[in-house]
């Protein structure tokens, strides 16, 4: 999870750009509701499902535009599908590059890493992404078994 401290910075970081729209409100505050991950193409059809229905290209330029102001963050699938999750959310995963299987991994590894001498006192660091790539048990028998 993001430490207390972070997620205040965060939130003046996201005080300070300019102001979300409702359609960007409605998609954030699905993505806080969700216990995992989701897609744009799951937030669409959420979507769909209620109310406020949005098309699918208007779900994803204003996936992108939160993105870019901090406030959710993508993963990339070997498969090309993006993921989308708030970035409170401190999560990180095992992706199988053959079958595209996920493990969600136990806390946080970059916790441990003291970054502060490695970064520039000019930077601040607010949140981080890390993915690991590999092949799962399965895929690797398999692969060593042909």
């Amino acid at each position: 999870m993001v430490s207390k401290r972070d997620q205040v910075k965060i939130l003046l970081m996201s005080k300070r750009k300019p102001e979300i729209t409702k359609r960007q409100q409605q998609l954030l505050n699905e993505l806080k509701n969700c216990t995992d991950e989701l897609s744009g193409q799951e937030l669409h059809r959420q979507l769909h499902n209620g109310e406020k229905a949005m098309g699918l290209t208007t779900v994803y330029r204003n996936l992108q535009v939160l993105v870019k102001q901090g406030l959710i963050r993508s993963r990339h699938l070997p498969n090309g599908e993006v993921l989308y999750a708030p970035v409170e959310r401190d999560i990180h995963h095992l992706t199988c590059v053959s079958c595209g299987e996920t493990t969600r991994l136990k806390g946080c590894p970059v916790k441990t890493m003291d970054l502060s001498k490695n970064t520039s006192k000019n930077f601040e660091l607010l949140f981080h992404t890390l993915e690991y790539f590999g092949l799962c048990q399965t895929c690797s028998q398999q692969l060593n078994a042909g």
